[in-house]
C-alpha cells in the first residue's frame, strides 16, 4: 500500500487545523497577559481579583465529583475550611517566621484536608443520590458548629492570621499571584486526569455506576480518590484564602456553606458541568455579576443574588458549554458561523 494518500491527508488536516490552534494559543497567552497584568492595571480592587480565582478553583474542584462522576457534593467545603485552620494554627505555634509558616502550613493543610477525605470517604462515598448529597451538606454543618465551640482555634470568636511582613498593599498583591498559580495549577492537573483512564473511569460512575461495577472498576476506590483530589486543591486554597483575608471565622469563612458551597454547586452549572472550561467561565461571571451587585444594589444584593441563582438553575441547566453543544448539533456549527 502507499502511504503517500494517508500522509498527504494528514498534512492538509494538520494545516487546516492551524488557524484555530494559533487562535486558542493567541487566546491562552492573552488570557495569562491580562491576570499577570491585572493587580497592577486594577489596582483598587486586588483582593476581588484574587477572590476570582478562588472562584475558578471552587468551581473546578466541585465539578470533579458533581460534574464528572455525578455525586453532588454540598461539603466540599469542610476541606477548606480544615486547610485554613491547619495552616493559621502551623503559623501561630510553630515559630517559623511568616513565609516558612506560610509554606509549611499550606502543605500541612493539604494533608490535613486530603486526610479527611479519606477518612470520610468510605463511609459518605457508600451513600448514593440525594443521601449523599444531604450526608455532605450535613458534614458542613457539623464542622461548622465544631469550630466555632472549640477554643484551641478560637471557637466563635475566629481567628486571627500573622501580619504580613511587607509594605501596605504587597500582601494582596503577594496572594493575588499565589491564587492564580493555585487555580492554574487546579485546572492544569485536571485537565491532564481527565485525558487519562482515571477520567473515563469517572465519566463511567456517573453514567451507570452499576455497569461500571460489573465490568469490573473499583468504583468506591475511584470515588475517593477523586474526593481526595479535591480536598487537596480546596485545603491549599483555604490556607492562601485564611492569610488574604487575614481573619478566620468559622461560619462566615472557613465553613460558609451558605456562600461559597452554594456557589461551587451554580458557578459550575452556568459555565456548563461535566467540562473542563465551563466551570471556569462560570466562575468568571458569576463572580462578576456578584460583584456588580454588591457595588450597585447597597442592601439589595442578597435578594439580587438568590434570584440570579434561581434564574441560572432553571433557564441554564445545561449551562454555557451545553448551550454551545445543542448549537452545534442544530446547526452544525458554533454561534455567529455559518454551518
Amino acid at each position: 500500500m502507499n502511504p503517500q494518500p494517508r500522509r498527504t491527508h494528514q498534512l492538509e488536516s494538520a494545516v487546516a487545523a492551524t488557524p484555530a490552534s494559533w487562535l486558542a494559543i493567541l487566546g491562552v497567552l492573552a488570557g495569562a497577559l491580562g491576570a499577570t497584568l491585572a493587580p497592577w492595571l486594577f489596582a483598587a480592587i486586588t483582593t476581588q481579583l484574587a477572590f476570582l480565582w478562588l472562584m475558578v478553583l471552587f468551581a473546578l474542584t466541585w465539578d470533579v465529583m458533581g460534574g464528572q462522576m455525578g455525586y453532588n457534593s454540598f461539603g466540599n467545603i469542610v476541606f477548606f475550611g480544615v486547610g485554613a485552620y491547619v495552616c493559621a494554627v502551623a503559623q501561630r505555634d510553630l515559630g517559623l517566621g511568616y513565609f516558612p509558616g506560610l509554606a509549611t502550613g499550606v502543605g500541612l493543610a493539604a494533608l490535613a484536608a486530603t486526610g479527611v477525605a479519606l477518612a470520610l470517604g468510605p463511609a459518605m462515598l457508600g451513600l448514593r443520590g440525594h443521601y449523599f448529597a444531604i450526608g455532605t451538606l450535613g458534614l458542613g454543618i457539623a464542622f461548622a458548629d465544631a469550630a466555632a465551640g472549640w477554643s484551641f482555634i478560637g471557637a466563635g470568636s475566629g481567628m486571627t492570621l500573622p501580619l504580613f511582613p511587607g509594605a501596605p498593599g504587597s500582601r494582596q498583591l503577594f496572594f493575588y499571584y499565589a491564587m492564580l498559580a493555585l487555580a492554574a495549577a487546579t485546572l492544569l492537573a485536571l485537565r491532564w486526569l481527565y485525558a487519562r483512564p482515571f477520567g473515563l473511569a469517572l465519566n463511567a460512575i456517573r453514567d451507570d455506576e452499576e455497569k461500571a461495577e460489573a465490568l469490573g472498576l473499583y468504583t468506591t476506590r475511584c470515588k475517593i480518590l477523586a474526593w481526595c483530589i479535591c480536598a487537596l486543591f480546596l485545603g491549599m486554597a483555604g490556607a492562601l484564602t485564611g492569610n488574604l483575608v487575614g481573619f478566620i471565622d468559622p461560619r462566615e469563612l472557613a465553613f460558609a456553606g451558605a456562600t461559597f458551597g452554594v456557589w461551587m454547586v451554580v458557578m459550575a452549572i452556568l459555565g456548563g458541568k461535566g467540562t473542563l472550561w465551563g466551570p471556569v467561565i462560570g466562575a468568571m461571571l458569576f463572580h462578576l455579576t456578584q460583584e456588580l451587585f454588591w457595588t450597585y444594589l447597597l442592601n439589595w444584593q442578597r435578594v439580587a443574588l438568590g434570584m440570579l441563582i434561581v434564574l441560572i438553575v432553571v433557564l441554564f441547566p445545561t449551562g454555557i458549554m451545553g448551550w454551545l453543544r445543542e448549537y452545534r448539533a442544530r446547526h452544525g456549527g458554533v454561534p455567529g458561523r455559518a454551518a
